[in-house]
């Protein structure tokens, strides 16, 4: 009997014009979603492509120089787009697709597309994952808002129950036959999805990235289905479809536009985020008096200067086997990066703060759940950005302690007219970013993985507690 109500609403909801209309609205944005995210991945993605081989190119090509003064021209590393970003922009059109590696100073990254687009960038992007967080629930409560309602309103109900059938196993067949045709919209879109990443990612198609990816797939799939589920369930417990309409609007409205928002407003009183001016002047302040505010830079050139005198057993730097000047900068390059780390791990732990409180809220919303999921697996959440900025900062680092260790061990103190060629700028290695393993992404989102497994929970149980009294 479950599987014949299953076909019934199945056919029924196939037949509707409703579905025919907004099912085709939504499915051609699916299509229109993936084939642009994907024509956009593959324009950004060829950009960043050549600009990280030209880049190397005048590092290797800058002829011959002084070390330090090619540490100061530095280089750039370039952020590549992860195959799944196509389907979620997630946070890559407001934080930069690239930073600049110089000594001495860590840049932030910069070239975000919000930078050279219309403000009406705030209001959201048309990607694969809008059209499935956002519209297909709207598309669901439309199309399941009466699935009870009706019933009783035409008076079909009693007739349903009388054949001895549970008002269970009616809202199951009613959930199995909507989920049927969502499928039709959704599971081709995905299966589509799938074959442009296999085709995309041929050579590391790999069975972690396969996994990913299905998984991601499945959440969505969940995300969906717990729509159908309190859809149904709203409509078994309201008095009318037009209560029950105007309730899932509501639910609609709170999850997926007022308690975001509120809760990014939330988090960001209660983790404030310092103002640009006052995190550079914290910066400045703790390189020239000491991260500790007692260890001023004068006071640390001269103990060094003892220091290496004393080991090479000389009177004066100019008496050094040695570059001291070299020697002095690569020791001013680990004290800054030090200050840098400092600030940037405060400022990184305040923006996980922020992020958490996000997190938390997600057990409430399935939508802030999905979200962050989406984000995550997709590699465009804020979790990969300050990864890759992590990432160009170490290979910053490798760069300028290169350029100064070279000119230690081979020129002398005050020979700035020292100069290196393409051999010393062929050691320094070609940056590549590497994505965040997916065990740690998985390991760094078990809340939202649990928010969408509590709310699967919580809608069968709600299923299975309906009575014909409250019918």
């Amino acid at each position: 009997m479950l599987k014949t109500i299953a076909k019934k609403e199945f056919l029924s909801l196939w037949r509707d014009r409703r579905f025919g209309i907004m099912g085709g609205i939504v499915l051609l944005l699916l299509l229109t979603a993936t084939v642009v995210g994907y024509m956009n991945y593959q324009k950004i993605q060829a950009e960043r492509t050549a600009a990280n081989t030209k880049t190397r190119e005048m590092w290797l090509n800058q002829g011959d120089r002084n070390p330090h003064s090619a540490a100061h021209y530095g280089s750039f590393a370039y952020r590549p787009k992860s195959p799944l970003s196509f389907m979620d922009f997630g946070t890559d059109s407001y934080t930069g697709m690239s930073v600049r590696l110089e000594a001495h100073k860590q840049n932030d990254a910069m070239f975000s597309t919000a930078q050279d687009s219309s403000s009406l960038i705030r209001f959201g992007e048309l990607t694969v994952a809008f059209v499935l967080q956002i519209l297909m629930p709207l598309l669901i409560i439309f199309l399941c808002f009466n699935a009870f309602t009706q019933e009783k309103e035409e008076k079909t109900l009693q007739i349903l129950l009388s054949q001895g059938i549970s008002i269970k196993q009616i809202a199951w067949g009613k959930i199995w036959g909507f989920s049927g045709v969502i499928g039709l919209l959704v599971l081709p879109i995905l299966l589509l999805i799938g074959i442009v990443l296999s085709m995309e990612t041929a050579t590391q198609f790999t069975a972690a990235y396969l996994g990913q990816t299905a998984l991601l797939m499945g959440c969505y799939l969940a995300y969906l289905f717990i729509y159908v589920v309190v859809s149904v369930w709203v409509s078994a417990r309201a008095s009318s479809s037009r209560n029950a309409l105007l309730t899932l609007l509501t639910v609609w409205i709170f999850t997926c536009v007022i308690i975001p928002k509120a809760t990014v407003n939330i988090a960001s009183n209660l983790y404030k985020i310092p103002s640009s001016f006052a995190f550079n002047k914290s910066i400045t302040e703790d390189e020239a008096e000491g991260i500790n505010g007692h260890d001023p830079e004068d006071a640390r050139a001269k103990v060094l200067e003892k220091q290496i005198l004393a080991k090479y057993n000389v009177d004066s730097v100019n008496q050094l086997p040695v570059n001291f000047d070299a020697i002095q900068m690569q020791v001013g390059e680990e004290y800054s990066s030090a200050v840098y780390n400092k600030h940037f791990t405060n400022l990184q732990a305040t923006y996980n703060a922020q992020n958490h409180v996000s997190e938390i809220t997600s057990l409430v919303n399935p939508y802030l759940a999905i979200r962050q999921l989406s984000m995550a697996m997709s590699g465009s959440d804020y979790v990969t950005h300050a990864d890759f900025q992590q990432q160009a900062e170490k290979h910053r680092f490798e760069l300028a302690a290169l350029m100064n260790n070279y000119m230690r061990d081979h020129s002398r103190t005050g020979d700035w007219e020292f100069t290196v060629n393409k051999e010393v700028w062929s050691q320094l290695p070609e940056f590549q970013y590497k994505l965040p393993e997916f065990s740690n992404v998985i390991r760094q989102n078990w809340l939202p993985f649990l928010s969408i497994a509590l709310w699967l929970c919580l809608g069968i149980w709600g299923i299975s507690t309906l009575k014909f009294s409250l019918l």
